[in-house]
């Protein structure tokens, strides 16, 4: 097949390209079009069964019944004070505060809240970096940091050879702290700074981020560690590669960010109303040994998240699904791309190699079952084992091979069926060609051996006729009688090879199988008989000279198919000696006075036929046996009989109207 080495290369080009993107992976189609595909898992995920969750963490949220209850936010810093105490008061492993303190209300009031932090030995307060765009492109120099900031950032940050993390690391270029009166007594510091993917969602927990030649952990990182009574001196960053937390290893990516696991839509941990804490309506035993991160989460506070599950999450519950990830360690892990490419290359192959071998429904079948299978192992191993493999470039990839298979199919086809239409339309009726096109196998466009029957009708005296007319009333009388005459035998679907000055030249059983060849030519001879018979009626009432024919019939096998010279000029035509037969009976019409002639084998392929009765009201008598020119056989031959069908036959045209059986025909 011509077209398969095309098909090949290309299929190669285009494997190679999705090679080449699943290497390179640009941040613009992941973020865009990737991560959609991955939102759409997890929500797969939550409609089959969400993750269990430890049950070690409660929100203390300050929600819309807690403004309500207790006023406008943000609250005073007594208020916040005494929510803290409370708190403490019940016990909690830890304290996370997603709530900023970088601005003064007044001495009593910051040294009160700072007091009750203190006093409470294990809270986390958050402060915010600024990352600028390009989320790499922060500060390179030695920056002025405070002592409360330094003491929360990692103790140790270690390089991984061949890495060259501090390329790829997230850096902040300014940071707000919270104020000192407030801040000395926290336990730790944790930045609260995200940077969502490009589509605005937040997929992704900053485990680090660099300011000046150090590296902060975050909020929920400080919570964990303090839930796990570690020192801040046992996490360590290993640049590019992952945080060590006292034993457990937490990977990350290049930039120390790792892929939030999130438990569900928001409310999915347990929450308290931070209301229901200040007027003592929640037990404090509810909060015993548990993990307590203390955030907003009304509308008016403007700290909601857009998550893959979720539009409307507050930022304290995100940090408490980093918290409980951090735990169980039980991040999503982002496939490294080798196990894509693999995918991409042997499918690839395997769809170059077999879609040109197969059939459009074939082909479509293998294309969409390897193309499920890969989405639903990439289901798979999201829900149940948390790997993100890529869904796009492998899937793209086996989706281009089979539209470009299928492109160069439907082209094939559309050239083919533009072959046949172009090379059949004038030689058989629409009826055919329609057929050829939707079952374009049928056509042999080479040269076979056909059983056909083939019919040639001659005008009988046209060398007197085109001497006593005008050359352009000949033509004119000429194709009247053409028209008539391929109608007639479209309408018998016959297949009309040509028109040789005034002789036609028409077979039936090619290109389609026609199992009634024999009694479709006949049974048009005879309506083409019957037609002239009434041509020459209206022409002679005209005055005009009519024209008269002969036709022979025969059938027997030939050679059919594209003969002519290749690219210049060629006719889908039928040769062979049966074809010569009937041109040399047709010629004896004249010499036996009858107008259409038929040979014995014709005779026998319809003498079923005829034995039910005429065919039209047309019978055939048995002649003689002929030896026509170029046969040293005989041939018998049958003659039709109509009524009141008299045939003109001209001197020029007939020298004899008297039988010549058994001598041979000229």
């Amino acid at each position: 097949m011509k077209s398969r080495p095309k098909f090949y290369r290309t299929t190669v080009v285009l494997t190679a390209v999705f090679v080449l993107l699943q290497w390179r992976n640009p941040d613009i189609i992941r973020e865009h079009l990737e991560s959609r595909t991955y939102d759409f898992r997890l929500a797969l995920r939550e409609l089959i069964g969400k993750p269990a969750i430890s049950g070690d963490i409660v929100i203390v949220a300050i929600d819309e019944k807690s403004l309500g209850e207790i006023g406008r936010w943000p609250w005073g810093r007594e208020v916040m004070a005494g929510l803290i105490d409370k708190i403490s008061s019940g016990g909690p492993r830890a304290i996370g505060v997603d709530v900023m303190f970088t601005e003064p209300e007044n001495a009593a009031a910051d040294g009160k809240l700072g007091s009750s932090i203190k006093k409470a030995g294990n809270v986390v307060l958050a402060y915010p970096f600024r990352v600028p765009l390009g989320n790499n492109k922060g500060t390179k120099e030695a920056v002025d940091t405070e002592d409360s900031l330094w003491d929360s950032a990692f103790m140790e940050v270690k390089s991984v050879k061949g890495i060259p993390w501090q390329k790829w690391a997230v850096a902040a270029d300014r940071v707000t702290l919270p104020l000192a009166e407030i801040s000395q007594g926290a336990a730790a510091l944790g930045h609260v700074s995200i940077v969502p993917d490009m589509d605005g969602v937040t997929r992704w927990e900053n485990m680090y981020i660099k300011y000046g030649d150090d590296c902060y952990p975050p909020l929920a990182l400080q919570v964990a560690r303090l839930s796990l009574g570690l020192a801040q001196k046992e996490m360590t960053v290993y640049g590019g590669a992952g945080i060590k937390l006292g034993p457990v290893f937490i990977p990350t990516d290049l930039s120390g960010r790792v892929l939030i696991n999130y438990a569900g839509r928001e409310k999915t941990f347990p929450y308290i109303s931070a209301a229901d804490i200040i007027k003592g309506q929640a037990g404090p035993g509810s909060l015993k040994d548990k993990i307590v991160l203390l955030g907003t989460t009304a509308l008016a506070t403007y700290d909601q998240k857009i998550t893959p599950l979720s539009a409307d999450m507050p930022g304290v519950e995100k940090n408490a699904n980093v918290v409980e990830n951090i735990l169980t360690n039980n991040f999503i892990r982002p496939s490294p791309g080798i196990a894509e490419i693999a995918v991409i290359i042997i499918t690839g192959i395997f769809l170059g190699l077999i879609l040109p071998r197969l059939g459009a429904l074939p082909s479509a079948a293998v294309a969409i079952s390897i193309i499920s299978l890969y989405i639903l192992a990439s289901c798979y191993v999201l829900i149940y084992h948390g790997l993100w493999i890529n869904l796009l470039y492998p899937v793209l990839n086996m989706l281009g091979i089979f539209a470009l298979q299928t492109v160069i199919r439907f082209s094939r086809e559309e050239k083919k069926a533009r072959e046949i239409r172009q090379m059949f339309s004038s030689y058989v009726s629409p009826k055919i060609v329609h057929e050829l096109i939707e079952h374009p196998e049928r056509a042999a466009l080479g040269g076979e051996r056909r059983l056909v029957t083939i019919l040639f009708s001659d005008v009988i005296g046209f060398t007197s006729l085109s001497e006593k007319k005008r050359p352009e009333d000949v033509v004119a009388l000429l194709n009247e009688y053409f028209k008539e005459m391929t109608d007639i035998i479209f309408r018998w679907d016959g297949t009309l090879d040509k028109f040789v000055g005034d002789e036609i030249m028409v077979f039936w059983g090619a290109p389609l199988d026609q199992p009634d060849h024999a009694e479709r030519a006949v049974r048009c001879a005879v309506e083409m008989s019957e037609k002239l018979n009434e041509m020459r009626k209206t022409w002679a009432e005209k005055g005009v000279e009519g024209l008269d024919c002969g036709i022979g019939i025969n059938t027997g096998e030939v050679i059919i198919g594209n003969i002519g010279a290749e690219g210049k000029k060629m006719d889908y035509t039928a040769i062979g000696d049966h074809v010569n037969l009937a041109a040399r009976v047709e010629k004896l019409t004249r010499q036996y006075g009858t107008r259409i002639l038929i040979t014995e084998n014709t005779y026998a392929a319809i003498k079923p036929v005829l034995n039910q009765g005429a065919i039209g009201n047309c019978i055939f008598q048995d002649l003689a046996s002929v030896r026509v020119k170029g046969k040293e056989q005989e041939v018998r031959i049958y003659g039709s009989i109509i009524a009141d069908i008299p045939i003109s036959v001209s001197k020029e045209d007939s020298e004899s109207r008297k039988p010549v059986s058994r001598k041979a025909a000229k």
